[in-house]
């Protein structure tokens, strides 16, 4: 199935179930905005947030909402950890690859210095503190996870030099409980807890998905309201859903997504289990 396909038989501009749709066509959950606005306060004095909740409630797609609202700010250098699992040599020649900060991992306190002063020359010249992101930050080490708290802290505490937004799934919060990481979970200011979505926002997020994608018409209203229902408030299996039932359409050739298509689809999957 290629985008020649969905755009001759849908008026598809891109599959609306795939996670490689463009950032602006995201869809926000009501929560979000709200997150964002004591985030952007976040970024004038730092500090820590927490984003957490089971698989496929979204965690990561909100991480790309808030690097893409956050990169549109003037000034507000966003930094985005791709290995969180790596032990704390290699967390450091990350975090220097990613503030521009040439590290020699060997040399432990000179790359804590370098990046200090870094960040506080940022924060001199636009007055806001850098941003790091990290995705999956359930896979962190203590030992990195601490590093990162010692960081970000000066002058005995009293001063942020980061905003950092750890996201992960629910064992992340329950980390924090332990003796090792009391002291960094103390220090998170601002959270967002992540729980299945109600039928009205599923059925928001499915509308918004493929207005967003180009075409309105994509399914009937019965199809919206059968997925919405079988999704049990995640919008992971909704996508999961629509993206076989797409495929399913583009073989069959119709023009509409229909709940006849939804039928077919489930119970020959049931059949073959």
């Amino acid at each position: 199935m290629n985008d020649k396909q969905l755009q001759a038989l849908f008026g598809l501009k891109w599959n609306p179930f795939l996670p490689n749709i463009p950032a602006e066509a995201l869809w926000q959950p009501p929560a979000m905005d709200s997150f964002f606005f004591r985030l952007e306060n976040m970024v004038m004095d730092g500090g820590f947030a927490l984003m957490h909740g089971e698989p496929g409630l979204g965690k990561s797609k909100n991480l790309q909402l808030i690097a893409h609202r956050l990169e549109k700010l003037d000034e507000v250098t966003v930094g985005v950890m791709e290995r969180p699992q790596s032990s704390l040599s290699d967390f450091y020649r990350e975090m220097g690859e990613l503030f521009g900060v040439n590290l020699t991992p060997a040399n432990r306190y000179g790359g804590f210095k370098a990046l200090r002063e870094r960040w506080r020359a940022h924060i001199t010249s636009t007055l806001f503190r850098p941003v790091l992101l990290i995705d999956e930050a359930q896979e962190m080490t203590s030992a990195c996870l601490n590093e990162l708290r010692m960081l970000g802290s000066a002058h005995f505490d009293s001063q942020c030099l980061l905003t950092i937004i750890l996201c992960g799934d629910s064992r992340l919060p329950e980390r924090f409980r332990a003796q090792d990481l009391v002291a960094l979970g103390s220090r998170i200011r601002l959270r967002m807890f992540l729980e299945p979505y109600d039928k009205k926002c599923m059925r928001e997020h499915l509308h918004y998905a493929i207005e967003k994608a180009g075409a309105a018409h994509l399914m009937t209203k019965k199809l919206v309201e059968t997925m919405v229902d079988h999704c049990a408030g995640n919008p992971r299996v909704l996508h999961a859903m629509g993206a076989e039932l797409l495929e399913m359409g583009v073989q069959k050739n119709v023009s509409q997504l229909d709940e006849k298509l939804f039928l077919e689809l489930y119970s020959r999957d049931s059949r073959k289990r």
